[in-house]
């Protein structure tokens, strides 16, 4: 929200306190409070009439400080909040400076009002005049505003799923969850957390909307404000992103680690197609006698009968006996994902269940609230109520107990603000939670009844600690090369901002990709951390566009299962640090200035480079970093740094490897959820001096490079292995042997 008519003056309406001058302090143990008058204090008389603005400052983990602000303080306390997580540690508060590890909040106590941020003996940002804001507008109405500071050449990134440019500087930014598609400035998945190139992140721990201005009101600044009397917000010192999103998932919530299966080929009835059980069979056996293996075989929304949604009940005329269909799918080797959302039709026998015992959001007036999009006269489950949670978990609990094994928890975004919720929560800051009560639901109830490991959801909407519900999708895309480049951006934007896991529509949901469209975005699919086909009026088995389709269908599925066991040990780094699958370039190479803007490739855990091609022709221009790459398709060599410009069939991507890399690749095609390091072959790229260690199942293998003499040496269970030196020596080792010298 914007609050200035350029730099000078406010707009109309709005009158602003700024903190000018630090009058006094306070220390406690572990915290340091100021108070800020709003005009210089130059004799007693100054005192009066004179609003103070409280600061405090305080550290729940180390190389972090969140700094609270705020003029009326005497507002009962509202919720929901993020769950934040503490660490015990050391604070040293001196005078008026607060330090948790390497990062220090220090705030000026001279004439001039400032508060700098300060690590290693490095500014990396900080607030001054006319920073901080307490500002009243002229229908009563309150806000708080910050402004951090933004250096030459400093790029932000992240605030959630965003389709525009992966960069956000110079753009205004509503942390507000919607239904909009994948082609606007709406998002599903909004994500108060931002992060930029100059060794930095910021948290703003509010719930409910807050109003991001990036360089854009004030072209030297990111301002971020929200409605109320108070406003708090966490520093998180890297320096690295990387860095940056462990301590900042370690705040929030790590990623589970999903099954394995899991990573394999998604097939969907599509949306509003017609499909029965024969539909589904027919498409599981045409996949099976293509040599297309699928691992989930996922049933859109008309499971249920129309109007219905939701009631949990399978459509008897469409699918007579669902226990025994769900059994014939798993003795294929297939598992099964339902359709659901947290929304109960008027018509479903749910609504009536749920009205009774006060399972359904209400208006203040006692009613419950409804409305006719989407399903006619629907309601919102209150998952607030923990007597709501347990009704709507045990519905989805007799349908995992059937043999359902996973969910796709989606909407969750239209949540409406005219209403009272069970616990008393703030109707303003339950619209982006609402999603994070929701799909915890929906992901306890399979982690209850599969175990540890085995829970997995496909959900669309999510906000601050959602990345610990894997896997997310990007929504509504459009089958056209366009909406596959917005829904990338959309991917590492989330991918930016603490999500581990994700996935989008192959081809597109909103229309019939046309083939070249459909086989380009199945090479993207493939080398994603998850992949799915699926749309909304028109079915997406491949051989429905042409038979190239199965081609090129087969050999990235076959070559993603391959790459199994490399991938697991990238989904084990995003569920213990942070790290997610997909990888934007500046994760990966922070100190490379070239990859600042780069969105259209991303890095597939940290040695695979991928730039998905964007063009019928094949025509794609991609960056490369510094040194040796390998093309893991045809071993040709890209030297880097610099941009490369190529032309692809439809049965090949840009997939380079990074140099010095150690790549296991499996040895099965044919499933995604096998003994990895059974028969693994050890790919070994431009070996570079000293050693690498991966890890591959439960064994880790190292590789040592001494001049010409290389060893590899393995630790864990005894199982048959092999390595390739690709790049400066030529060798292959047999089964079993562990060390050789290079010619």
């Amino acid at each position: 929200m914007k609050f200035t008519d350029g730099y000078w003056l406010k707009r109309k309406g709005f009158t602003v306190l700024h903190p000018a001058q630090l009058r006094d302090s306070q220390a406690d143990e572990k915290a340091l409070t100021v108070w800020a008058s709003t005009k210089p204090v130059r004799s007693r008389s100054d005192t009066l009439d004179t609003p103070l603005i409280t600061i405090r400052a305080e550290a729940p983990m180390p190389d972090v400080i969140r700094v609270t602000l705020g003029h009326f303080l005497g507002g009962v306390p509202k919720g929901p909040n993020f769950e934040i997580a503490t660490e015990d540690h050391e604070v040293a508060v001196s005078g008026v400076s607060l330090t948790s590890g390497n990062l220090t909040a220090r705030f000026d106590a001279g004439e001039r009002w400032g508060l700098d941020f300060v690590a290693e003996g490095k500014r990396l940002t900080g607030t001054g005049w006319r920073g901080m804001g307490i500002v009243d507008g002229a229908d009563g109405e309150h806000y708080v505003h910050e402004q951090l500071d933004l250096g030459v050449g400093e790029a932000v990134y992240g605030l959630g799923e965003r389709f525009g440019p992966y960069v956000k500087n110079g753009q205004s930014i509503d942390i507000w969850n919607e239904d909009g598609g994948t082609s606007s400035e709406l998002a599903y998945k909004n994500v108060p957390f931002y992060l930029t190139n100059r060794g930095y992140g910021v948290l703003v721990d509010h719930p409910g909307r807050v109003s991001f201005e990036v360089a854009s009101e004030m072209v030297s600044r990111t301002q971020f404000s929200v409605a109320g009397q108070t406003l708090s917000y966490l520093i998180i010192y890297g320096p690295t992103p990387a860095d940056i999103l462990r301590k900042y998932t370690a705040l929030t919530g790590r990623p589970a680690l999903p099954p394995a299966w899991s990573f394999g080929l998604w097939l969907t009835t599509s949306f509003t197609t017609p499909y029965d059980e024969e539909t589904v069979t027919s498409f599981v056996d045409g996949m099976a006698e293509r040599d297309l293996p699928l691992s989930v075989f996922h049933f859109d929304t008309f499971w249920m009968r129309e109007f219905h949604w939701c009631d949990f009940e399978w459509d008897p005329a469409i699918f007579p006996d669902p226990p025994g269909m769900l059994k014939r799918l798993h003795d294929r080797g297939l598992r099964t994902c339902l359709w659901i959302n947290p929304y109960i039709a008027q018509r479903s026998a749910m609504f009536e269940e749920g009205r009774a015992n006060g399972y359904l959001v209400k208006k203040a007036d006692g009613d419950v609230w409804q409305w006719d999009r989407w399903q006619a006269g629907m309601a919102l489950v209150d998952f607030t109520n923990p007597a709501a949670r347990e009704w709507y978990a045990a519905k989805l609990a007799v349908l995992v107990e059937m043999g359902v094994d996973a969910f796709k928890s989606d909407f969750g975004e239209r949540v409406p603000t005219d209403v009272v919720w069970h616990d008393g929560s703030d109707p303003e800051r339950m619209h982006n939670y609402y999603t994070q009560l929701y799909n915890q639901v929906v992901f306890d109830v399979l982690k209850e009844a599969r175990g540890e490991g085995e829970a997995v959801l496909f959900a669309r909407s999510a906000t601050v600690g959602g990345q610990q519900f894997p896997v997310h999708w990007g929504g509504d895309n459009s089958a056209t090369y366009e909406s596959m480049a917005e829904s990338l951006r959309g991917g590492l934007s989330l991918m930016s901002s603490g999500f581990g896991f994700w996935s989008h529509d192959i081809g597109g949901f909103e229309g019939r990709p046309d083939p070249a469209v459909f086989k380009r975005w199945i090479a993207f699919g493939l080398l994603s951390s998850h992949s799915r086909l699926h749309g909304n009026h028109s079915y997406r088995v491949p051989w429905l566009f042409d038979d190239e389709s199965v081609e090129v269908l087969r050999s990235f599925t076959h070559l993603k299962y391959s790459l199994m066991p490399y991938l697991w040990e990238a989904a084990r780094q995003a569920h213990e640090q942070g790290l997610p699958v997909m990888r934007p370039m500046m994760l990966g190479f922070p100190d490379d200035p070239a990859v600042t803007y780069v969105d259209r490739q991303y890095l597939l855990g940290g040695d695979l480079l991928v730039a998905p091609v964007f063009s019928e022709g094949g025509e794609v221009s991609y960056y490369v970093p510094a040194g040796r790459w390998t093309s893991f398709l045809t071993g040709d060599v890209v030297a880097g740094p610099g941009w490369v410009h190529e032309t692809h069939g439809f049965g090949s991507v840009p997939l380079l490897v990074r140099p010095g890399a150690v790549i296991p690749i499996g040895n099965r095609t044919d499933r995604p959820d096998y003994d990895y390091a059974d028969g693994v072959t050890l790919r070994v790229f431009e070996p570079a001096e000293g050693s690498t260690s991966v890890r591959v199942g439960e064994s880790t293998f190292t590789v040592t490079r001494d001049g010409t003499a290389i060893r590899v040496e393995r630790s864990g269970p005894s199982l048959p292995w092999r390595v390739e030196i690709i790049g400066g020596a030529a060798a292959d080792l047999g089964a079993g042997d562990a060390s050789w010298v290079a010619g």
